[in-house]
């Protein structure tokens, strides 16, 4: 769906994306990140047809960006990292002249908006003037915003950039229920954790350089040398009764239990050796010991790891 081939880009005598290649298939959530001024942001604005590659290929759907613009326009969902809105407006007005200018027909307009503020639950603040919204509700109306054509590609700089934790919680769920509705999205963003969760594949910049291109567990194979390797991971578990019935059972299988507060809350942390394998069998030693288990949340820092394994935190 996009295809990136032997990017370069240069402001003048500065080269900023340097021979750059990656593939986003359809229906894929592709998580773009770097160090700040890696070059994240100027291959994006390539993407969205805003700047001429120095050289190379972009095509998007099969377009290319420099062939025919208006035609990749038609196809992508652009959200620019902090991007202005009209403030003395309403949302409803606000997204009725955005459909306009994205030329839906005018016997369309009313439902198309109606059906994106119900997709984005937008439905209680239609009437609000922008200017009197939360940060998160105006990142969330231009998303909406960029949906309002049906494009097959959200190309979204930074979506969460500068939200609270509901408010990026929230927005995650929207962008994976855009997933589930065939959508292919492009996204940048520092925030890792977020994106470990959300991404089927990731493309990591550095210098302008991609040095890291693909799904997250092909890269870190590629990493260890080909082969899967065990690695120390940890995971939050929370059981009915104290937790102490956790390390009871698990201690003396080589996993760490550590007490999150107090013990009789249910709450723990254990420290485990092997992949998603290893984490279902200690679940059931623990369900087949009549630990009357609630919930487990591995927490996920693979792509932390890479991140911090193939990059040196340099700046152009």
């Amino acid at each position: 769906m996009i295809n990136v081939r032997h990017l370069t880009h240069r402001f003048g005598d500065r080269t900023v994306v340097r021979d750059v290649s990656f593939h986003v298939r359809k229906g894929e959530i592709f998580g773009f990140i770097g160090p700040n001024g890696a070059g994240k942001t100027t291959t994006i604005r390539v993407m969205s047809t805003l700047l001429e590659p120095t050289s190379g290929r972009v095509e998007i759907d099969g377009i290319d960006v420099e062939v025919d613009p208006e035609a990749v326009r038609r196809r992508i969902g652009y959200m620019a990292d902090h991007p202005g809105v009209y403030e003395r407006i309403s949302v409803g007005e606000y997204l009725d002249f955005f459909a306009a200018a994205y030329r839906v027909p005018l016997s369309e307009r009313t439902s198309t908006v109606a059906a994106v503020i119900e997709l984005t639950d937008l439905g209680t603040l239609r009437d609000r003037l922008v200017a009197e919204l939360s940060k998160g509700m105006k990142q969330r109306i231009q998303l909406a915003r960029t949906l309002l054509h049906d494009p097959k590609v959200l190309i979204l700089d930074e979506p969460a950039s500068d939200l609270d934790p509901r408010a990026r919680i929230e927005m995650r769920d929207l962008l994976m229920e855009l997933r589930r509705m065939g959508k292919t999205i492009f996204l940048s963003s520092h925030i890792l954790a977020e994106l470990a969760d959300m991404c089927t594949s990731v493309g990591i910049l550095e210098k302008g350089r991609l040095v890291a291109s693909g799904p997250v567990d092909a890269i870190a194979r590629a990493l260890d040398g080909g082969a899967p390797k065990a690695t120390r991971r940890r995971a939050r578990m929370r059981v009915l009764g104290t937790a102490l019935s956790v390390l009871d059972l698990l201690g003396g299988k080589g996993v760490e239990v550590e007490m999150i507060g107090d013990a009789a809350a249910g709450l723990c942390s254990i420290a485990y050796d092997g992949d998603d394998r290893a984490l279902a069998d200690l679940v059931k030693s623990l369900v087949d010991g009549g630990v009357m288990l609630v919930g487990v949340e591995p927490e996920r820092n693979e792509l932390e790891r890479i991140f911090l394994e193939v990059t040196r935190g340099e700046v152009q």
